[in-house]
């Protein structure tokens, strides 16, 4: 027991120390490429949902101190981005089927993604049980907001709806973050913590809607 104990706590410090690391590239990476850095950072947040849009947009705003970025650019390159990357995961429903997808996730391409089969079958769940407004609510709950965008096009949710419900919850939670880090200064790392018990709460909540 102490010895798996002692694995645990070496794999969590693993996780931490990667975590770190993407986190610092991620800064470097808006640091030198600006808007463009943004659209293309959250597009492949939406894509592969691990990376976390918290940090990219409240860093974003941070950057509106000390660089050329300003705030409204920042909204509008982050959310082109959010509603790339929402319309190619719509298309990938609208193509394949939901035993399809999971199946992909099995391989080992599917396993490098690190989307999990719950995830995939809670989306589909809430799109089923929700209708079209789980696609604006799901835009403020970590993975989910990324994989709703499945089973919106599996189920053949009109695209001029998808994009007018993927795009106003994507502006609001993207204004809400870039402002939080231009209001919080040199501390908006503090929000990314804050934010996932937002986020955390809006999911228990639309649950038992």
């Amino acid at each position: 027991q102490g010895y798996s104990s002692a694995a645990s706590d070496v794999y969590k410090r693993q996780i931490i120390y990667r975590r770190k690391l993407m986190e610092l590239w991620l800064i470097e990476f808006i640091n030198k490429y600006g808007y463009f850095a943004i659209c293309f950072l959250i597009a492949f947040e939406n894509i592969f949902p691990p990376i976390p849009s918290e940090i990219i947009l409240t860093f974003g705003g941070f950057m509106t101190h000390s660089s050329n970025l300003e705030i409204p650019l920042v909204i509008i390159f982050s959310t082109i981005g959010s509603l790339i990357g929402a319309l190619v995961l719509y298309f990938v429903g609208s193509i394949f089927n939901k035993d399809k997808i999971i199946k992909l996730l099995s391989t080992k391409v599917g396993r490098s993604l690190h989307i999990k089969e719950k995830d995939i079958k809670k989306a589909d769940n809430w799109f089923t049980e929700k209708g079209y407004i789980t696609v604006f609510v799901c835009r403020f709950i970590p993975i989910v907001r990324s994989l709703i965008s499945i089973p919106a096009g599996m189920n053949k949710m009109p695209l001029t709806k998808f994009i007018i419900y993927t795009t106003s919850g994507t502006i609001i939670w993207n204004s809400v973050l870039v402002c939080l880090g231009r209001l919080m200064g040199k501390n908006w790392m503090l929000i990314v913590e804050y934010m996932n018990k937002f986020s955390y709460l809006i999911s228990v909540s639309y649950t038992h809607l």
